[in-house]
């Protein structure tokens, strides 16, 4: 705890059991999304901006028309089916014809999520001949390869791995952004990429949300200076030589629309918000990609006034393609079809009437593809409504240039390795990390640092890239990677080191900081938040977590007369009044990738010129409560405003901050152990007492992320021989109150091995000597089952000493599914106390 600090909630997920404070009247911070209901959802096309875009092209269109004269049916029912790598082969693509593949965040030639630049080339070659076959069609189609190069080209190994997008609306530089693009282009076509799910033109207003930092800013206006450079930068300039030449990829503008607007911060959630603030608040961004020329723009998760986006023809059709003149093709997300009413992931001709171009079918695209045939065939899906969709890829694929390129591997820019590690790629990367660090706190002028100082680093973010670069890196969530794994990048230790001992100062690092140093000149913490993506990042509020390392040991070492200079890794604004009062120096670094030179640039202002430019594109909260903090909201009230941050030249003494956080003890996050497919802070997975890191095999039991309400959401366990599965923490936690209070442990399972009775426990110091098991019998159906924490203490448990939360006794053979792992309040259903 820190101190009067209020218990927190976890930074990976909440439960809605859970409630906010209440805050005083007199300045009553925004704690739940406070929009007006609005009940119409009919969109008024004429008050929308129209887009200028450029006339299309006659040749580009007669091409297309001859194309689309000696496509077949099913040709055409192919194009507008995109499957995901994991799902289909080679052959697939060419029976079925389809237009299209993607590798998801956790796709990707072989073993791992991420792959050598050979094995992605290997791949694109299979897929691309496939396509291109020419047996039993009068004409083939080549296909394009989509991947999410959000900031940069992150599942190749050695990709440059740039800030997130939070850092970069830091920096205010649509020059960069562009020069950013560039280069994440020429990475894709180094590995035979032809289309990059970017830019993610979200204008986030709920901090909450786990996608925040894929935004630029809160402010539209940010948003809409980067739009049409990121198109440019990837695409090339509509209309000139080099438009979609051999170094450039098509570009997707995500999430058409809304998807930063939704009510609670819900990722895929419900935008409760009126057309004007959705017009206003969430277009200007595709207004200037539009205009640029993007060839793909990409359909919302989410959803506006109870309505998903991919079944909204008055903005899809009426807005987008009508209004706005888009002339590219709209594809959808992840299965996102399946959100509308009456449709599934394998039927849904809703969408496509919708307007929608392409279904984002990862491992539904066969039935997908059957069920569409069907509905064209049946006039369901008008002819008229799929050769429009088929028009709008071709020409896309027609402007990119598909139709004379070689295979990916003998394209000019193919294989080339020496780019991803140039000099003039990190040198980039490194510019981008030094604009988007922004200054909070700088006490007693406490930066530059002389480099020739006696540093003592704390933290374990000091010497991990995977901490910097964050979620969308080499895997979906950005976890468990090790620093090899970036044989391109540098974590913040080794260039703070190479830049002190080159200076003859001297560097020592303890990653838990659990010594105070006596031959000091300053202390350097790096910490922050743990790698998160998507819904997995959604969180109750904005307080910060410390997980890794004990944020408390920083008093000591201003005890000790020591200054401290915090480094704060984030993907979002967070309540951290704390851990700013325990540093002399505070530095929001966001999530800066693999160029951790770009910050040590800073602290030491290692050429003279170099200063703290950026500025809070973000406000910064207050209290934890203030998840709603934008200027066009009432009781705008921040701590710091959108646009603050300090340079070298300000003389600004930040005083003590108040270290109440706004949340109520009730509120806190101790009743979730697993949820989203993740362990809330301080909780672990174990295996007879072990933590592991997914996936985990021993050849005893093998632990893997699962599906049951969305992509990686919960556990697998298959136990070849007996073992101890636990979520458990790594020192012991008081629930005494919770036991006392009939709170029960809920948990999802099922089995996925026949029917089987299963033994699970609740509670436990020593998991050798529990007496609290139970045991349950699962079918083939998720099903919940509660133990009462009465129950455990009624079985000799002490719940002031909890340490391990949920326990499964395994043995050979079975094979189950675990899910949702939480407190709730205890019900009829719970588990009888023998």
């Amino acid at each position: 705890m820190h101190g009067t600090r209020n218990i927190r909630l976890s930074a990976m997920g909440a439960a809605s059991v859970f409630i906010l404070a209440a805050c005083a009247a007199s300045n009553t911070p925004i704690t739940e999304d406070s929009a007006p209901t609005v009940d119409a959802t009919t969109i008024h096309p004429e008050k929308w901006p129209e887009i200028k875009t450029a006339a299309l092209d006659p040749a580009v269109e007669d091409r297309v028309d001859g194309l689309l004269a000696k496509m077949t049916l099913k040709q055409k029912v192919g194009q507008v089916i995109q499957g995901d790598t994991n799902s289909l082969t080679a052959e697939d693509v060419k029976n079925y014809r389809l237009g299209s593949v993607l590798s998801g965040g956790n796709s990707a030639p072989g073993d791992k999520p991420y792959a050598a630049t050979q094995a992605w080339l290997d791949a694109a070659d299979e897929y691309y001949a496939a396509s291109i076959d020419p047996e039993g069609v009068e004409v083939a189609i080549p296909m394009i390869w989509g991947i999410d190069a959000v900031h940069g080209h992150t599942n190749l190994i050695g990709g440059v791995v740039f800030p997130h997008n939070i850092g970069l609306g830091a920096a205010n530089d649509p020059d960069l952004i562009h020069r950013i693009s560039e280069i994440t282009a020429q990475e894709l076509n180094v590995s035979g990429h032809d289309w990059t799910f970017a830019p993610t033109l979200a204008v986030p207003q709920n901090d909450r949300w786990g996608r925040a930092y894929e935004g630029f800013s809160e402010n539209p206006d940010i948003v809409k200076s980067y739009g049409g450079e990121i198109v440019t930068g990837l695409q090339g300039e509509l209309g000139s030589d080099g438009f979609m030449g051999p170094d450039r990829v098509i570009s997707t503008a995500k999430h058409f629309l809304g998807d930063g607007g939704t009510e609670n911060g819900i990722d895929q959630g419900d935008a409760r918000i009126s057309e004007e603030e959705l017009r206003d608040i969430h277009l200007p961004g595709y207004e200037t990609a539009v205009a640029a020329g993007a060839q793909s723009v990409m359909a919302s998760f989410s959803s506006w006034q109870g309505q998903p986006m991919h079944g909204q023809k008055e903005l899809m059709t009426d807005v987008l393609k009508g209004r706005m003149n888009f002339h590219g093709f709209i594809v959808g997300d992840w299965n996102g079809h399946a959100l509308i009413p009456d449709c599934t992931a394998t039927d849904c001709p809703q969408a496509l009437n919708a307007g929608l171009d392409m279904y984002m079918a990862p491992d539904s695209w066969k039935g997908l593809y059957e069920s569409t045939l069907k509905h064209v065939e049946s006039g369901r899906i008008p002819m008229a409504r799929l050769d429009d969709a088929v028009r709008r890829i071709l020409r896309a694929k027609v402007n990119s240039g598909i139709f004379e390129k070689p295979q990916p591997s003998l394209r000019p820019l193919s294989g080339r390795t020496d780019l991803l590690g140039s000099t003039a790629h990190r040198d980039v990367a490194r510019e981008a990390v030094r604009k988007s660090l922004v200054l909070l706190k700088n006490n007693n002028q406490t930066l530059p640092l002389a480099a020739n100082s006696r540093v003592h680093v704390v933290g374990a973010g000091a010497d991990s890239i995977t901490k910097l670069a964050g979620g969308w890196t080499l895997s979906w969530q950005g976890r468990d990677h090790v620093n090899s794994d970036f044989p391109n990048g540098e974590s913040f230790l080794s260039a703070l080191k190479r830049e002190v001992e080159g200076a003859g100062g001297t560097v020592t690092f303890d990653a838990e900081g659990g010594t105070v140093p006596t031959d000091a000149d300053v202390v350097i913490a790096v910490f922050g938040e743990d790698p998160y993506a998507e819904f997995q990042g959604d969180v109750q509020n904005v307080d910060f977590v410390p997980n890794d390392f004990d944020t408390t040991r920083l008093n000591g070492f201003k005890a000790a007369g020591l200054p401290v200079v915090s480094v704060f890794i984030s993907g979002r604004p967070l309540w951290a009044n704390p851990e700013m009062n325990a540093s002399d120096a505070f530095v929001a670094a966001w999530l800066p990738g693999s160029e951790a030179a770009g910050i040590t640039d800073l602290l030491f202002q290692t050429q003279p010129d170099y200063d703290f430019t950026g500025r809070l594109s973000f406000s910064w909260p207050k209290l934890a409560t203030q998840v709603l903090l934008n200027r066009q909201h009432p009781n705008y009230d921040p701590l710091f405003e959108l646009g603050y941050g300090l340079s070298y030249s300000d003389d600004v003494e930040l005083g003590r901050l108040p270290e109440e956080s706004g949340v109520a003890q009730a509120g806190a996050q101790k009743g979730v152990f697993f949820a989203k497919g993740a362990t809330s802070q301080p909780w672990r997975l174990t295996v007879d007492g072990t933590t592991i890191d997914l996936p985990y095999d021993d050849g005893s039991v093998a632990v893997a992320a699962y599906d049951m309400a969305a992509q990686e959401d919960s556990l697998r366990l298959r136990f070849s021989d007996d073992s101890v599965f636990s979520i458990a923490s790594g020192y012991t936690l008081d629930y005494a109150r919770e036991a006392n209070g009939a709170m029960e442990l809920s948990v999802m399972m099922k089995s996925l091995s026949g029917d089987k009775t299963v033994r699970i426990g609740a509670g436990c110091i020593d998991l050798d000597n529990c007496t609290n098991f139970h045991a349950v019998d699962l079918g083939s159906d998720w099903q919940e089952t509660r133990i009462s924490l009465r129950c455990a203490v009624k079985n000799g448990v002490d719940m002031a000493y909890l340490k391990n939360a949920f326990t499964v006794e395994g043995e050979a053979g079975l094979d189950l599914a675990v899910a949702d792992v939480v407190l709730k309040q205890e019900s009829a259903n719970s588990i009888k106390c023998d």
